[in-house]
Order: structure tokens, then C-alpha cells, then sequence
């Protein structure tokens, strides 16, 4: 079975929706949406509530949006809205409509003066070391603020105020009024405006309150009509927040929030803070670099929206937080490129060879099929001469027992050509290899010598009609297996997530290659042209997967 071709799996939300359309619960309507902070790019773990919850309107008829949850201004760009709208849609969905928290700002703002008018929130001056010791604990309960029986004339005069610009940032915050002896410490009249004077990428300065999430997030799905509001685990504890909001408010739509287990992913970490702390220290080459588990360094390493879709559907959906080996997502991406990848031979570590018996200035061309299995994908043009390139590692002067390839004296078969021998190895003053004189045998061609088996294999590119490229061996970025784990998750880096070669050869039909094909390089892996840093005098491209799992080993 192909990447794109696996089984949509049931999960307890899927029974949940079912289950509410059955009773014909919100008008028989399914209304999602995705809200991410645009305060960097999207990785992995975002791919999969992407998925979800645009999956689950379209398997319903539903609509799904997209809106930014631009409440924090201090961390937020328009380069990161940029970004995710560019992931979300190459992952192949559309949103209904895209919104901004920003959006409601004023009437966020309304909402919190009903609370203050209904004796619901009140604005407080305590400082944010003494609101985190007035908290109390697991253990033990809070201890109210002397503002919390403010009357509400001077809440609403002083939320006003603080609306106007008339004080400092911090001096006063506007607080919901719950229970501070709540065993959810959420609950203990959290923090629901402060004040900070920072220029929004979209209002401007037009604003110098801002809401918290807590607060937006829940107001914002029934202002957009949203019936299930998915979100991951962790927010299961804010969940009574959200519905006291709601409730108190009166909103005429009152969304359901559903919790599920987040990605958790081998060898990778989904932190925001943390893969911003790789970019801003250099630790990768930015946002995109290939071995980040963002979808713009998936795609820039040649995964396939398809791929990630099917990794996201076999991982699931659960209540109960579990690791998920890289093994998996990189057994999508095999399979899925198995497929549809076209074939080509590329040279990684060039050794020169030199066919002693092959007419001077003579070429000649063979077409090979791009695809073994699939015709539709053409073929392309390989050109023989009298000098070509192999693997280095295609030969051994000294080979190991059952060594396949070329050896001195030893035959190999170049794929979809001749057979060459081995008749003699030229080496430098320091005793490197620096060519090999070989013959070919004319009948050869596409067959085995008669009474001879030729067992080895070997892929190759003619040095007159192949060109110089710089091929980048990536690999996982963390050799720890939950780097997230360590006191210092930067001890975890692989330091050998990058290979560069500088001199590989690849067929000259490669000149051509698009950014948006990956290739079979054969014997090889999986690679993309880095349409960032290749050039029209000298390609680069990206190893996306190596052919089989041998991380292992």
C-alpha cells in the first residue's frame, strides 16, 4: 500500500462528532479550526492538528479556519503569518476563513466590561511576584488580593484608564473573579488583560491592553460559530476556564473543547522557544534548514504533503501521551517516494575511470526508464564514454569478504551499460587512487558474458556528459532519542546531521531538475534540489531519506 492510499483510522473525536451529528447536536454542523501564534514556523507536531481538524470538517461537510492568535505582539510577525499560511496550504487544505484575534479586539474589550459590570473580573495592582504568591499550590489554596472587592464603578474607571494609556505597563492587570480556592489553580482569578505598550503588526498602536489567550481563545471560537474546539492535552486543565468564560458571557455559541495527546516525535523536539534557540544560536541555518522538523524544512528536504497526511492518519489520535519512532515518518516518506520519485544516477564521491578499450571521442546514448514500474514517468538520456566516474566506495583494492563491486582483475556490471574489468589502478606520488584503467567487453550490453556471472552492480555517470553538483547528506539533527529529556536538550545534537560534498557528479538530465521533484538516486536515497542556495552553474541537493532505516546500525 502507497503513502497516500492508508486507511482513514477511527479515534474518540470521530466518535465524538458522529456521535453530536447523529443528535443533531449544532444543527447537524461540524465547524473547526487551526489557531496557531504566530510566533514561529510551524513543525511537525502542528502538521498533525492541522490535519485533524481539517479532516474532520471535511469529512463532515464542515468548514475549518484558519485564525492567528495575535495577542502576544512582543514575539509576533507578519514573516511567521506568511509562513504558516504557505504551510498550511501546501499541506493540501483550505480554510473556510481567516481571521486574527486582532479582529475582535473591541469586542473582547466589551466582554470584559460586562464581567466587571456583572461582578465577574476586577482590575488588580498586585505585582507578579506577589499574584504567584497569593496563588498558593497544588496543596494548598490561594490567598485573595486585597483589590478583589474593588467596586465595580472603580473597576470599570480604572479599566478604562488602562485602555487610555494612563499607566505603566504592569501596574494593573484585569483579573476574572472565580475561586482562589479552586483545586484548578486556573481557576484562581487568572489574568485575563495587562497592559503592555507594544506596536501590533496589525493594529498599529491602537492598543495598549491585550487579552490573554485563556480569554481570546475561547470567545473567539464562538464569535466564529466554531462546534469542537480541538487542542492538545495540556489544555485539558484550562478547559473549565473556558467554559466559566463562555458561561458568564452568555455567548450564543458555546463550542465544545476536546482535548488529545500532542506529537511526540523521537529525535526531534517541537518547542517553539527551543527551535528558535537553534536558529537565533546558529546551531542550523535558519527556520528551514533541512534537518528541522518544521514543514518548511520537511519540504525543503523533499517530503511530500502526502507523506506527512499519511503519517499523521497512522500515528492517531489518542487521550494518552506516547513517543512516535522517527522510524515511522520516515518509512511514509519511503514508501511514499517509492512511488512517485523519478530515477537517477548521481556520482556522490567521484573516482575516475578510464575505458582503455573504448574508441577516442566515440559516445554513446541509451535511454533508461525514469521509473521502473511507472511508464508514464518517461525515461531519460545516459550517455557512454570513454571516461566515466563511480563510487570510491565501489571499489577496493583490498576487499572485504563477499565484496560485490570492483576490485583488480575483478568485473562489474554498470547499471544499464556494459561490463568493465579492472585491468589496472593508478595512483599518485602519496599512493591515493587517483584513477582506474578499465576495459569494457562490446557484448555486453544490457546482458551478462556468456558463461560468466557478473554479480555486482554498479552505478556510474560519464565525466564528459554529467555535472559538478554539491550533494548534503542530512540526518536526524539529535542523536538523543528525547533530547527534550536532558537538562540541556542542545547536548543531544548529532554532530553528524550534515555531510557536504562538494564534488559529486550527477547525469546531465538533472540540469533541469525542479525544486518540486524528489529523486531516487540510485543506490543511493532520496534527494530534492535546494532551490535556496543551488545555483544554474552548480546544483545543490538536499538528501530527504536514505533508502533503507540503518540508524540503527
Amino acid at each position: 500500500m502507497s503513502a497516500t492510499d492508508s486507511p482513514v483510522q477511527s479515534n474518540f473525536i470521530r466518535h465524538i462528532i458522529a456521535t453530536d451529528l447523529a443528535a443533531h447536536k449544532n444543527n447537524g454542523k461540524v465547524a473547526t479550526r487551526f489557531p496557531p501564534e504566530p510566533n514561529g514556523y510551524l513543525h511537525i507536531g502542528h502538521a498533525k492538528s492541522i490535519c485533524l481538524n481539517f479532516t474532520l470538517a471535511a469529512e463532515n461537510q464542515g468548514t475549518c479556519n484558519l485564525r492567528f492568535d495575535d495577542t502576544n505582539p512582543e514575539k509576533e510577525s507578519i514573516e511567521y503569518m506568511e509562513a504558516i499560511e504557505r504551510d498550511v496550504a501546501w499541506l493540501g487544505f483550505k480554510w473556510a476563513g481567516k481571521y486574527h484575534a486582532s479582529d475582535y479586539f473591541e469586542q473582547l474589550y466589551t466582554y470584559a466590561v460586562q464581567l466587571i459590570e456583572q461582578g465577574d473580573a476586577y482590575v488588580d495592582s498586585s505585582t507578579p511576584e506577589q499574584m504567584r504568591l497569593d496563588r498558593g499550590s497544588l496543596t494548598q489554596p490561594g490567598k485573595e488580593s486585597a483589590d478583589r472587592n474593588r467596586s465595580i464603578a472603580d473597576n470599570l474607571d480604572l479599566f478604562t484608564r488602562m485602555r487610555a494609556g494612563e499607566f505603566a505597563d504592569g501596574q494593573y492587570v484585569l483579573r476574572a473573579k472565580i475561586d482562589m480556592a479552586s483545586p484548578n489553580i486556573n481557576m484562581r482569578d487568572p489574568t485575563i488583560y495587562r497592559i503592555r505598550r507594544v506596536h501590533h503588526q496589525r493594529t498599529g498602536d491602537a492598543w495598549c491592553v491585550y487579552p490573554m489567550y485563556d480569554y481570546t481563545h475561547c470567545i473567539s471560537d464562538a464569535l466564529e460559530g466554531i462546534t469542537h474546539s480541538i487542542c492538545t492535552l495540556e489544555f485539558e486543565d484550562h478547559r473549565p476556564l473556558y467554559d466559566w468564560v463562555l458561561d458568564k458571557l452568555g455567548t450564543a455559541c458555546h463550542p465544545q473543547q476536546i482535548e488529545f495527546a500532542r506529537l511526540q516525535l523521537e529525535y526531534t523536539i517541537v518547542s517553539k522557544r527551543k527551535l528558535l534557540q537553534l536558529v537565533s544560536e546558529g546551531h542550523v541555518s535558519g527556520w528551514n534548514d533541512p534537518r528541522m522538523p518544521t514543514i518548511s524544512g520537511l519540504r525543503r528536504a523533499g517530503f511530500t504533503p502526502e507523506a506527512i497526511r499519511d503519517f499523521c492518519e497512522r500515528i492517531g489520535v489518542t487521550k494518552k501521551d506516547s513517543w512516535i519512532e522517527m522510524a515511522v515518518l520516515e518509512n511514509c516518506i519511503r514508501e511514499d517516494l517509492n512511488e512517485r520519485a523519478p530515477r537517477a544516477m548521481a556520482v556522490l564521491q567521484p573516482l575516475k575511470v578510464v575505458i582503455t578499450n573504448w574508441e577516442a571521442g566515440k559516445t554513446e546514448s541509451y535511454q533508461i526508464a525514469n521509473h521502473p514500474q511507472k511508464p508514464e514517468l518517461g525515461s531519460r538520456e545516459v550517455v557512454f564514454s570513454a571516461e566515466i566516474f563511480i563510487e570510491q566506495d565501489d571499489f577496493a583494492e583490498n576487499p572485504p569478504k563477499d565484496f560485490k563491486r570492483l576490485i583488480p582483475g575483478g568485473e562489474v556490471r554498470l547499471r544499464g551499460s556494459y561490463v568493465i574489468k579492472c585491468e589496472d589502478v593508478i595512483k599518485d606520488e602519496q599512493g591515493n587512487i587517483i584513477e582506474l584503467q578499465c576495459s569494457y567487453d562490446p557484448n555486453t550490453l544490457g546482458k551478462n558474458p556468456e558463461g560468466r556471472k557478473v554479480k555486482g552492480v554498479i552505478h556510474w555517470v560519464s565525466v564528459s556528459h554529467s555535472i559538478a553538483a554539491e550533494v548534503r547528506l542530512y540526518d536526524r539533527l539529535f542523536s538523543h532519542p528525547q533530547p527534550d529529556t536532558l537538562d540541556n536538550f542542545l547536548d543531544g545534537l548529532n554532530p553528524n546531521s550534515l555531510q557536504i560534498l562538494s564534488n559529486s557528479r550527477v547525469e546531465a538530465s538533472l540540469a533541469a531538475a525542479g525544486s518540486d521533484t524528489t529523486y531516487q538516486f540510485e543506490r543511493t536515497g532520496y534527494f530534492c534540489l535546494d532551490d535556496q542556495d543551488s545555483t544554474p552553474e552548480k546544483p545543490v541537493f538536499n538528501r530527504t531519506v536514505t533508502l533503507r532505516d540503518s540508524w540503527g546500525k
